[in-house]
């Protein structure tokens, strides 16, 4: 097929520019996916190595719909560019090269922000501090902020300058040491780790530099201080990168983006080509003059201005609502209007609002009026009890140094090992400076009941046996016996209650998840399994498809399309 079939002139330009620094500005809604499918066609169809080229992009849902373009458009060697998210690619770039640190071993496992908050409210325990002063989201987010920054504990601590910012220091310290510990990575510890690796170790920068001759960028807008680095790192020998953003559509400020990164690409690259997007396909020219006449209130972007082609379309309603319970009504009596009298499906329907604690008074309403809803960003599948009982189970067979997770499932199902007797053990292993899971394997001299002592000892010898069977086992076996050799199932099964045959349908559910994968990945192993689904974010499990209305907050939404849309709270 034609590579030029199908786009305007600003496209074509993008998809021809092949060689030095590259910034498109692609406004809302102008075709950006298509440009940079087509430039990785382009430069497959000149003879570049699919080798030699990277794409990134911020959400798997893009880069598995980028991967999928792609595949369609050049076929078989389309599926060897090296086209992942910001923290996917780190996450495989150090499994290769993670030990040149000397602080880490290659089986490390990745820690979900729930995982980390467990570590962190552990560390805040141990330095007795209160949570209700350090709320431990709140840590969690200056942590995260710090390590977008590329500051270490050290330099956290050096810098800290008022005491609220020294207890900070303090736990972010000891939060740090507890992940060496377990040789677990947090989400900021990819792209800190990552960029550390390549700043520190010239043979390995070079090496990649010389492997990504071609590199490309998606939603640069909303590039942090780490993942420019990453990104500047990366491009340094070849100058070949191209960057597609709007710096209209940085939205994400409060997680670490940097705006000024998109903002001075051509100080960073003089010789750079920019090429604006400016043509919008996705919206009515009503909806597209409300944008542009908001956007132009804001104080230095770059000018650009919208246009489209498309229809004049609806206008845009408004409602003042007297409080959240009669917007709820208001929305909810015209979603079943919608749906009633112009036979639209709930599917096409979403409700944004700016946080997800503004969710409940429209659930409400929505079940009163018997309207089927689904939520992104409420409880997650990969958030509940026993999905997470079952992964921690699979990590420790993985790496037996994550404590946390050992310290999830070493009473899970029930093993008569309190919290006592753990704690009896973990100072023992402090003591002698061995792991825990050392401590649980040879428990003979430890300060515990001889009916502990066996528990352990049955405990380790079923981990270890694991530990063997995971070299050769396919991830959904591996699964199948760690929930019936553990007393998983067993545990479930003897109480017939409603919330435990749910819980069983759900771990058959991860098992359907297990052979998807085992199918759709080139390399089914349980470290790439376990790193698969740490990555997974709220949009790629959310069930959007079905004939429901969608609840999500705006900065879920970016990037989506729904035919009808309600703005609430605003």
């Amino acid at each position: 097929m034609n590579i030029y079939d199908g786009l305007n002139p600003a496209q074509a330009q993008a998809v021809a520019h092949t060689e030095g620094p590259l910034l498109i500005m692609a406004g809302a809604g102008s075709g950006k996916t298509k440009v940079l499918t087509c430039r990785i066609a382009n430069l497959l169809d000149k003879g570049v190595s699919p080798y030699n080229i990277l794409a990134i992009t911020f959400t798997n849902k893009a880069a598995t719909e980028m991967r999928e373009r792609v595949d369609r458009m050049i076929g078989e060697k389309a599926k060897y560019v090296w086209l992942s998210t910001f923290h996917s690619f780190c996450a495989k770039f150090l499994r290769f090269e993670i030990e040149a640190l000397g602080i880490y071993k290659k089986n490390f496992v990745i820690y979900d922000t729930q995982d980390a908050l467990t570590l962190i409210k552990n560390c805040l325990k141990e330095l007795n501090l209160d949570e209700k002063q350090y709320v431990p989201y709140a840590v969690q987010s200056a942590i995260s902020n710090a390590k977008n920054m590329m500051t270490t504990p050290q330099e956290y601590t050096q810098s800290a300058s008022d005491f609220f910012a020294k207890k900070i220091a303090e736990i972010y310290t000891m939060y740090q040491a507890n992940l060496i510990e377990n040789n677990a990575l947090d989400f900021d510890d990819l792209l800190m780790l990552a960029v550390k690796v390549l700043k520190e170790h010239e043979d390995i920068k070079m090496k990649y530099q010389q492997r990504f001759q071609y590199i490309l960028v998606d939603e640069y807008q909303d590039t942090n201080g780490a993942q420019y680095q990453l990104t500047s790192l990366l491009a340094g020998m070849y100058r070949n990168l191209c960057v597609v953003g709007d710096a209209d559509q940085s939205i994400y400020g409060w997680r670490g983006a940097d705006i000024r990164n998109i903002m001075d690409f051509e100080k960073d690259y003089p010789e750079a080509t920019v090429i604006k997007l400016e043509q919008n396909y996705r919206s009515t020219k009503t909806i597209l003059n409300a944008a542009n006449m908001v956007i132009e209130h804001n104080l230095d972007r770059k000018p650009k201005k919208l246009w489209t082609n498309n229809p004049q379309g609806e206008k845009i309603i408004h409602y003042t609502a007297s409080d959240e319970r009669d917007e709820a009504r208001f929305i909810t009596e015209e979603a079943v209007k919608q749906k009633t009298l112009f036979n639209v499906s709930y599917g096409d329907m979403a409700v944004l609002y700016r946080t997800n604690a503004q969710s409940r008074a429209l659930e409400e309403g929505f079940m009163k009026a018997g309207v089927p809803y689904t939520m992104v960003g409420g409880l997650k599948f990969y958030d509940r009890k026993e999905i997470k009982d079952i992964l921690a189970y699979l990590r420790v067979i993985y790496n037996p140094e994550d404590t946390i997770s050992l310290m999830r499932i070493i009473n899970v199902p029930k093993r008569s090992l309190g919290a006592v007797t753990m704690n009896k053990l973990a100072e023992f292993a402090d003591m002698y400076n061995m792991t825990l899971f050392d401590a649980i394997s040879a428990p003979e001299t430890a300060p515990i009941t001889p009916k502990a002592k066996q528990s352990l000892a049955n405990f380790a010898e079923f981990i270890l046996e694991m530990l063997n069977n995971s070299v050769v086992l396919s991830v959904h076996d591996l699964i199948e016996q760690v929930m019936h050799k553990s007393g998983y199932i067993a545990e479930l099964e003897k109480e017939n209650t409603v919330e435990n045959q749910t819980r069983l349908e759900n771990i058959k559910e991860l098992l359907s998840v297990a052979k998807d994968f085992e199918k759709t990945n080139e390399e089914p192993t349980l470290e790439n399994f376990l790193s698969t689904v740490s990555l997974v974010s709220d949009i790629d499990n959310a069930d959007m498809e079905d004939e429901r209305v969608t609840l999500m907050t705006m900065h879920s939404a970016k990037g989506l399309e729904f035919p009808v849309v309600f703005l609430a709270g605003m």
